[in-house]
C-alpha cells in the first residue's frame, strides 16, 4: 500500500515538473509580437511619412496625397478585410514631444490632415482605441524623422544625444498604445540611411536609431518594418546609392521623403513585418 502511494506521488510530482518545464519553454518560444488579423479599423500614426508627404505635392490638399505607404498598405489589407476603414492621423513635422502633448508644426502653419484631430495625436489615438475596443488593428507608427538633426552625419555628437533622448519618449508612446490596444498588431517603421553621398559614414548613426526603435517595439510586443532592406537594399555601396536615389527624392531634390516607388517598398516592408498574406 505504501509503495503504491509513493509511486502515485512520484508520478504526480513528475507530471508537475514536466508541466512547469513545458510552460517555461513555451513562454520562451512564444512570438515576441502580438498578431491579429486586420479588424474594422487601420490606424496610421506618426509624421510626414505616415501622411505620405512628397516635395512634389507640398502644397497639395490631403485628398491629392494618396500614394503613401498607408494608402498602399491599406489597399492590400482590404483584400483580407474588405470593409476596413483607415484613420490616418499622420502629421508632417510631428515629434515624440508634439505627438504626446500637441503642437504639430504642420498644423501651426495651416496644414490640413487626412483625418483631423484636436489636441495631441496620442490623445486622438487613445480616444479611437477606447471608442472601438478590439476593433482597431493594425496600428502603424512612423515617428523619428522630424525628431533628429538630419543629416545625422553632419552633427554626430548632437545626433547621439538626440537619439538617447528620443528613445525613452518613443518607448513611452508605444507603451500607452499597447495598454489601450492589448491585442492589436502594432508595426513600427524602422529607420534607414537617406544620406546617399555619405552612406558608410552615416550608417552607424542610423543603425543606432534603428536599434532604439527596435528596443521600444520589443518592450511593447510590437513589430518593426525593416526599412534598411526596403529603401537602402542589401547590395554594395554603389547599388545602395542608386537605390536610395531612386526610392527617395534625396538626390533629385535634396529631400529624404520617398518617391511613389519608395512608398511601395515601404508598404512591402509593412506587409512582410505584419505576417499577413495577400493575393496580388
Amino acid at each position: 500500500m505504501k509503495s503504491t502511494l509513493a509511486y502515485t506521488l512520484f508520478l504526480a510530482l513528475m507530471v508537475a515538473v514536466l508541466l512547469a518545464v513545458s510552460g517555461t519553454a513555451s513562454s520562451r518560444m512564444s512570438p515576441c509580437c502580438a498578431y491579429q488579423s486586420p479588424q474594422s479599423y487601420y490606424l496610421a500614426l506618426g509624421d510626414s511619412m505616415a501622411y505620405g508627404f512628397q516635395p512634389t505635392k507640398a502644397n497639395a490638399p490631403p485628398s491629392a496625397v494618396h500614394t503613401g505607404y498607408v494608402d498602399i498598405f491599406s489597399a492590400r489589407l482590404r483584400k483580407l478585410s474588405p470593409k476596413l476603414r483607415v484613420v490616418n492621423y499622420g502629421c508632417p513635422g510631428e515629434t515624440t514631444v508634439t505627438f504626446a502633448h500637441g503642437g504639430c508644426d504642420w498644423l501651426k502653419h495651416g496644414g490640413k490632415l487626412h483625418d483631423a484631430f484636436r489636441g495631441s495625436q496620442l490623445k486622438a489615438a487613445l480616444s479611437l482605441l477606447q471608442a472601438h475596443p478590439g476593433k482597431v488593428s493594425p496600428i502603424t507608427v512612423t515617428l523619428w524623422g522630424a525628431e533628429l538633426p538630419l543629416p545625422l552625419s553632419q552633427h554626430p555628437k548632437l545626433s547621439r544625444r538626440a537619439i538617447a533622448s528620443f528613445a525613452p519618449r518613443f518607448s513611452a508612446i508605444l507603451r500607452q498604445l499597447r495598454a489601450a490596444a492589448p491585442t492589436a498588431e502594432i508595426i513600427v517603421t524602422g529607420s534607414w540611411n537617406p544620406e546617399a553621398d555619405r552612406l558608410s559614414k552615416a550608417e552607424p548613426l542610423y543603425r543606432a536609431v534603428d536599434a532604439a526603435l527596435k528596443r521600444g517595439a520589443a518592450a511593447s510586443h510590437a513589430r518593426v518594418a525593416n526599412m534598411f532592406v526596403a529603401l537602402n537594399g542589401t547590395g554594395n555601396l554603389r547599388a545602395q546609392q542608386a537605390r536610395i536615389c531612386r526610392l527617395t527624392f534625396i538626390c533629385s531634390k535634396g529631400d529624404p521623403h520617398p518617391t511613389n516607388v519608395g512608398y511601395r517598398a515601404m508598404a512591402d516592408a509593412f506587409m512582410t513585418a505584419s505576417g499577413y498574406t495577400w493575393k496580388r
